[in-house]
């Protein structure tokens, strides 16, 4: 047993590692979120409108082109909602805190963590999948590039790289490595496959082979 004043020490310095936590997450979500939208998007004050939501409500989701009436508790993720509730698999879940960018969907073709949304504020918006990205059994240009370079090895957080550089490719169809790499600056690759990404991203916009170098 420590002495008042140790006690006091010690929860001085608690306070202090959590403020450089809090610190370190706010500046992550600043890196993160340069050239596509990686923010949290709930507010305080619709978080707190939430919690006071009690059982299920009824939702409905425009997802991959076809509308969906659900019943979900208020706190359900849109990953968790897209995973759970419409077997739309291909969205993963790797840190669920919004830091590796395996749950990436396009919200209104904008890129989006969806484990850091709600379902409920996704309601309204045309929300895209990997799923989504093709065309029936006709791969989109992005999906033949990725298996004409090998660009995956586990293959899990592909899906998130896929949907992040279509929405970079949609705005940008004349684009350069350096913006690529921005695009993709939220996604993380574990299995360290991004020289194959990359060129197959700009195999997929025609700049591959044209003096576009890495």
């Amino acid at each position: 047993m420590g002495s008042a004043e140790e006690k006091h020490k010690n929860r001085i310095s608690r306070r202090k590692f959590l403020k450089s936590v809090g610190g370190g997450i706010i500046g992550t979500a600043a890196i993160t979120s340069t050239g596509a939208v990686w923010k949290p998007r709930s507010s305080p004050r619709f978080i707190q409108k939430v919690d006071r939501i009690k059982g299920v409500v009824p939702i409905t989701l425009n997802v991959n082109g076809k509308r969906y009436q659900l019943k979900v508790e208020p706190r359900t993720t849109l990953v968790n909602a897209l995973r759970n509730e419409l077997d739309l698999i291909g969205t993963k879940i790797s840190c669920d805190m919004g830091e590796c960018g395996s749950c990436t969907v396009l919200l209104n073709g904008a890129p989006v963590y969806s484990c850091m949304m709600l379902a409920l504020e996704a309601q309204g918006a045309d929300i895209t999948t990997i799923e989504g990205i093709s065309s029936g059994e006709k791969l989109h240009s992005l999906q033949e590039a990725f298996v004409k370079h090998d660009a995956m090895q586990c293959g899990f957080c592909i899906p998130g790289f896929i949907v992040a550089l279509k929405a970079h490719l949609d705005e940008n169809q004349n684009t350069n490595p350096d913006q690529i790499r921005g695009a993709i600056a939220g996604n993380i690759c574990r299995c360290g496959s991004y020289p194959r990404i990359f060129e197959a991203a700009l195999d997929a916009s025609g700049k591959l082979g044209k003096g576009a170098g890495l």
